[in-house]
């Protein structure tokens, strides 16, 4: 099982940015699809990227060409500079891995490690 913590949320205002890393420990990072994940108020978990460990990213079209996700398989930390943040982006994001050498997935159900979720609020 793999130990995923995140870091850098925070309350920013509309059109700012913010950037989001997740350390991992306890398991073979490099092999592992990493993804990001959010649950905003009264709505359910959402994909929002994913970082595979062949190099294949992708992202949630909510998010396309705003966020980045970006992995350091040296340091197991996989990151998410956000840009131009609108308020929709309010919600808590959480890092996700998947075991070793999985199918790549944007559904919650097929990634078994989670961080505990860190807060971005974005205000007008």
């Amino acid at each position: 099982q793999v130990e995923l913590v995140e870091s850098g949320g925070g309350l920013v205002q509309a059109g700012d940015s913010l950037r989001l890393s997740c350390a991992a420990s306890g398991g073979t990072f490099s092999s592992s699809n990493m993804a990001w994940f959010r649950r905003a108020p009264g709505k359910a978990r959402e994909f929002v990227a994913f970082s595979a460990w062949n190099g294949i990213i992708m992202y949630a079209d909510a998010v396309k060409g705003r966020f980045t996700i970006s992995r350091d398989n040296a340091k197991s930390t996989v990151n998410l500079q956000m840009n131009s943040l609108k308020l929709e982006d309010t919600a808590v994001y959480y890092c996700a891995a998947q075991p070793r050498f999985s199918i790549l997935s944007r559904s919650e159900t097929a990634y078994t490690s989670w961080g505990q979720g860190t807060q971005v609020t974005v205000s007008s």
